[in-house]
């Protein structure tokens, strides 16, 4: 009974069911011709879904962008081919370069390294003749070529840590495969540079995953390729807006690694020189975030001892902000006093250089809300022991724009420096500072001599309370030392303690 029933529901054969889903009406075609085309439909219509599922695995580069693309030889040519065929020669071309080759050793070379050079060659040569309008399937091609030759995990470091604060006196370390990475190199740079480079189509490929990984090779110890880097990296945010504020964060989060955690990344510099120049075309009035990056990611920079390996680049950066809006100059100097180098001296002579550079940015309302604690500072400078970091102090005086400073406000700065000045001349030990000291001693004098006459006497006032209460202590000390001397000897011992029996049996 039960089967009987079963027989009678309609049955859909699997032929309907492909059929179905290609979206074919079985009726529409005859028994001989129609099953072959049935058949050729249903077969594409199962390689469209594996090509929908290849595409979802490899989201950046995906194969089915080169299914339209024509082969062509790629050891033609551009010139043996019509202007139609050299889209799809270029992209063979970018195809073949996608090998990796081994240059380890340096002795060993092999007829295909040197044909993949000739390609890149002709590649790079090709791209910089603007001779043509890259596609889709070129742009993908030639993100995924570059991909795969420069995209590389870096081996372990093998120089201690102790060494990181002298990292400008290492010698820099060459990669041995230099000429195939210089061309790659050279011809992304050319593609990016590319006036008619679709910035909409290409950010498809050149994503953020793109953008990390180039960041990423940074840490190369080949100051050739960091050099690339530079170039390349600021051409991609030239060109790609929408990728801004991530290439801002990205490297930000790198500062923060550097500064906090490691102390160890040789691409300092050259971020720095990068955002060196995007500084200079922020618009005014600046953002909060980009006054975040300066408060977060510049400033703590000059903590590290390694910092005088990118401090050029570094005040550089600092003096762009402060260029762009004068009010933070007082906070600027707030935080470099906060970073200030105690017994470091090389340090100190690069601070107190970054601290001219940005004095002769600063306007007068600002210097006045901040001239107390720094000139304290370069009082304390003023009397190191280390006589560069002296003549570096008082060689500020010969800066027309600080000494117009001084003369301004001279009632608050004399008396902070005068002291300084004053134990410079009793007792420094090294000639060249005693006579710097001198000759701004006479500079006091001639702007307000007066105001020098009454600096001193408050200096002698003081050096007398001082002296009246050095004689105060001595006199204490010595009745606190009579008086012990008149008590026995053995009140002053403490009989020892016997200690305590054990009472558990050890």
């Amino acid at each position: 009974m039960l089967k009987q029933i079963l027989s009678k529901l309609p049955r859909k054969s699997q032929k309907s069911d492909l059929l179905d889903s290609a979206g074919i009406d079985s009726g529409n075609h005859t028994s001989n011709s129609g099953n072959g085309v049935q058949c050729t439909n249903i077969g594409n219509s199962i390689s469209s879904r594996l090509s929908v599922v290849k595409r979802v695995s490899s989201a950046v580069f995906p194969a089915s962008i080169m299914a339209g693309v024509e082969a062509v030889e790629p050891n033609l040519s551009f010139k043996d081919v019509s202007n139609p065929q050299k889209q799809n020669l270029f992209i063979s071309k970018l195809n073949r370069c996608c090998e990796v080759s081994d240059f380890s050793d340096p002795d060993k070379t092999t007829a295909e390294q040197d044909l993949k050079r000739q390609i890149l060659i002709e590649l790079v040569d090709f791209v910089s003749s603007g001779s043509a309008k890259f596609n889709e399937q070129a742009i993908a091609a030639m993100c995924k070529m570059c991909a795969i030759n420069l995209f590389r995990v870096f081996p372990p470091k093998y120089r201690s840590n102790s060494t990181s604060g002298e990292a400008e006196d290492e010698e820099p370390m060459f990669d041995p495969g230099w000429s195939n990475l210089q061309l790659v190199y050279d011809l992304l740079l050319q593609f990016f540079s590319y006036s008619s480079l679709d910035a909409k189509v290409a950010k498809k490929y050149v994503d953020h995953s793109f953008i990390l990984r180039l960041l990423d090779l940074l840490e190369s110890e080949d100051p050739r390729e960091r050099d690339c880097l530079k170039t390349i990296l600021h051409r991609i945010y030239g060109k790609f807006m929408v990728h801004r504020p991530f290439v801002r964060k990205a490297v930000s989060n790198i500062i923060y690694r550097f500064v906090f955690e490691t102390e160890r990344h040789n691409g300092i510099t050259e971020l720095l020189e990068i955002f060196g120049s995007i500084i200079s075309g922020f618009a005014v009035p600046l953002k909060e975030e980009h006054k975040m990056f300066l408060w977060r990611a510049l400033i703590p920079l000059h903590k590290p001892k390694s910092v005088g390996v990118y401090h050029q680049q570094l005040t550089y950066c600092v003096v762009q902000f402060i260029d762009k809006d004068p009010k933070l100059a007082n906070s600027v100097i707030k935080r470099l006093l906060k970073y200030w180098p105690v017994t470091n001296s090389q340090k100190q002579l690069m601070f107190i250089s970054e601290l001219e550079e940005i004095l002769e940015m600063t306007s007068m309302a600002e210097f006045q809300k901040i001239m107390v604690p720094l000139f304290r500072r370069i009082a304390c400078c003023l009397n190191s022991s280390h006589y560069q970091v002296a003549e570096r102090a008082h060689l500020l005086w010969n800066n027309e724009h600080i000494l117009n400073f001084v003369t301004h406000n001279r009632q608050v700065i004399f008396p902070l420096i005068f002291p300084a000045l004053e134990r410079n001349s009793r007792g420094h030990w090294n000639q060249a500072v005693l006579n710097l000291t001198q000759n701004i001693r006479k500079m006091l004098c001639e702007m307000d001599e007066e105001l020098v006459h009454a600096c001193q006497d408050k200096l002698e006032d003081e050096n007398s309370q001082l002296s009246e209460a050095a004689e105060k202590r001595k006199l204490t000390w010595e009745r606190l030392e009579t008086a012990a001397g008149f008590q026995p000897a053995t009140d002053n011992i403490i009989p020892p303690v016997n200690p305590a029996g054990c009472a558990v049996a050890c």
